[in-house]
């Protein structure tokens, strides 16, 4: 599989490394929902992402969408609790994490899902988690992102008022908490600008989609 990364001028380092997460900024974003972002949270992200580029067994999904079946804009792969996750690195940040938030969230960090957007086509629509335990509940989501730079958004569920904007590539992070999950919903849209791929990975608590 080919990739065409453009390197980042911030992250010119061969050595993988997790900064503090003391730098964490905290956004409310209303009805009890929050993001913490922390740019750049991991150095050598440019290295991650051609190394999960290669060796990740990314897999194509379909899925039915009215009276067609359509393929879902985007590769995927998903970890289960207790699977070896595919570097060391994420171990790491996923301990680093579980570890920072244990007192706010009550439980670690166990599954982890990854994205693979391969150019401006690959997306993922609005959405929130309603069939999961944060469809009912407070909980956590956190994403790493390697990888070219993509928009997440992030708006009201239902449609309404006007959407947060965060770009993230080359190891920033996102931590989506609270009531986030069921009051809001987010997506990384399609864009027309010529843009490079993009990997996330997204660690979830026991139940949460």
């Amino acid at each position: 599989m080919s990739t065409h990364l453009q390197g980042s001028l911030f992250d010119q380092t061969d050595e993988l490394r997790l900064g503090p997460l003391g730098g964490l900024r905290r956004t409310e974003l209303g009805s009890g929902a929050w993001i913490d972002v922390l740019p750049g949270w991991l150095s050598g992200a440019d290295d991650l992402f051609e190394h999960l580029a290669a060796e990740v067994p990314w897999r194509a999904e379909q899925r039915k969408m009215y009276d067609n079946v359509v393929s879902v804009p985007r590769l995927l792969a998903f970890y289960r609790a207790g699977d070896p996750l595919p570097h060391p690195i994420l171990d790491e940040a996923r301990t680093a994490l579980s570890r920072h938030y244990a007192g706010e969230l009550g439980e670690p960090f166990t599954t982890a899902g990854l994205c693979y957007y391969r150019d401006g086509r690959d997306s993922v629509a609005w959405h929130g988690d309603r069939i999961g335990r944060g469809s009912r509940e407070n909980t956590m989501v956190a994403i790493l992102s390697v990888g070219e730079p993509r928009d997440l958004l992030l708006r009201p569920a239902g449609g309404g008022g006007t959407a947060v904007r965060r770009p993230l590539g080359h190891g920033d992070l996102i931590v989506m908490g609270g009531s986030c999950q069921r009051t809001w919903e987010h997506c990384v849209p399609k864009t027309s600008r010529a843009t490079g791929p993009r990997i996330s990975i997204q660690f979830r608590p026991h139940g949460v989609h």
